[in-house]
């Protein structure tokens, strides 16, 4: 299931990250530390969403019909999420 974020809850989530990153004294540029935070965060939700995708065709595209939400499909989405994954070197 793809879950799209808006650019106002990805700052949002930035920036709670970013609240920890500094509590820590890690953080020199506090903007561009945001707009990387932003950046990475945007970027793992696209390959999650991708890898997604993939995924539910592959289950879509087997021969038998395998019912979303039983057992069987939750165990095929995990398998085949982490070939993807391997695949893509995510």
């Amino acid at each position: 299931m793809s879950i799209q974020l808006s650019d106002n809850r990805i700052t949002a989530l930035a920036r709670q990250m970013l609240r920890v990153i500094a509590a820590e004294g890690e953080v020199v540029n506090e903007r561009s530390a945001l707009a990387e935070v932003k950046r990475l965060l945007a970027e793992n939700f696209q390959r999650d969403d991708k890898i997604d995708e993939l995924v539910r065709r592959k289950i879509a595209s087997l021969s038998r019909r395998v019912v979303p939400g039983s057992t069987e499909w939750d165990v095929l989405y995990r398998r085949y999420s982490e070939e993807e994954a391997r695949k893509h070197k995510f």
